[in-house]
């Protein structure tokens, strides 16, 4: 059971990291933060987006994976986070696979 500070921390990351990617982003594609998922000791915190359109993911990780130094220093900047976890950023194929699962439900 996550606690209300876990949950207050996930949230805060979620949108810092949608804020991040969105000023951040060259405009070419849209990135949405999707999930945050914080490690039991809140160490290492993985922010979840998807890239539209599909064919921007690569290049959109690899620009997320680049900026993660940058990040955590808007996370500095922006909130009052005693202790920045480490950041990764992810694909969320969970959203994707929920996506094309509707998609397919749809044509049926």
């Amino acid at each position: 059971m996550t606690s209300v500070r876990t949950e207050r921390l996930r949230d805060e990351l979620k949108a810092l990291g949608a804020r991040f990617l969105e000023q951040g982003g060259n405009g070419a594609s849209l990135l949405t933060v999707t999930d945050v998922r914080l490690s039991g000791d809140k160490k290492l915190a993985t922010i979840f987006f998807t890239a539209f359109p599909e064919s921007y993911e690569k290049t959109a990780l690899e620009f997320a994976k680049r900026k993660r130094s940058e990040f955590k220093q808007f996370i500095r900047d922006k909130s009052r986070i005693p202790r920045i976890p480490h950041i990764d950023f992810e694909i969320d194929l969970g959203e994707k696979n929920r996506q094309r699962i509707d998609e397919l439900s749809n044509q049926g």
